[in-house]
């Protein structure tokens, strides 16, 4: 009777079937993820180097039975590894992502007012970042006009938006600015 309760007790503590099936679809759906990255993100993860390469050649695989199978054996390379460190690390970077994000769009909003607004934008930068070159910013805004009424936007609208950029990263950011 004690082999049969071992049995049993063995028999409870596996994954059921559908546990096992979801966990491999888990493990398949991260290494899709994976074969999106770029080489230089890949290779920050610290993978196996078995799952690198298979990641690799599923990149390079046309077809779609073929992609297919690929991703079902970089699927079945995820199980032998801990998912957790590299979802993690994903997190972190799609998190990094939307705040470089957030911060290139409130720079180019900065640009944009600077550009329509004009001195009235100018001298609400200078009340957020006090110490402006108000001659040097104010030339910068006016080649950005001037550009953009000719054809658009070019080389000043760059440079007024890499002064803005050097601005912003010098200074820490201050509550409540637009």
């Amino acid at each position: 009777m004690t082999a049969r309760k071992e049995q049993d007790d063995d028999f409870q503590d596996r994954p059921s079937k559908s546990e096992r099936k979801r966990a491999a679809h888990a493990a398949q759906d991260l290494g899709e993820t994976l074969i999106g990255l770029r080489d230089s993100e890949l290779v920050a993860l610290d993978l196996p180097e078995r799952l690198v390469d298979a990641i690799r050649e599923a990149r390079r695989i046309p077809g779609r039975g073929g992609g297919a199978r690929q991703r079902q054996y970089i699927g079945k390379l995820m199980r032998d590894i801990d998912p957790e460190p590299i979802r993690a690390a994903l997190a972190a970077g799609s998190e990094q992502s939307a705040l470089e994000t957030e911060r290139f769009k409130r720079l180019e909003a900065w640009r944009e007012r600077l550009i329509t607004q004009g001195s009235a934008a100018l001298e609400e930068l200078e009340r957020w970042r006090p110490g402006l070159d108000r001659a040097e910013w104010m030339r910068r805004i006016s080649a950005t006009q001037s550009e953009r009424e000719r054809a658009g936007t070019g080389a000043a609208g760059r440079e007024l938006f890499r002064a803005l950029r050097t601005l912003f990263e010098n200074e820490p950011p201050i509550a409540n600015e637009p």
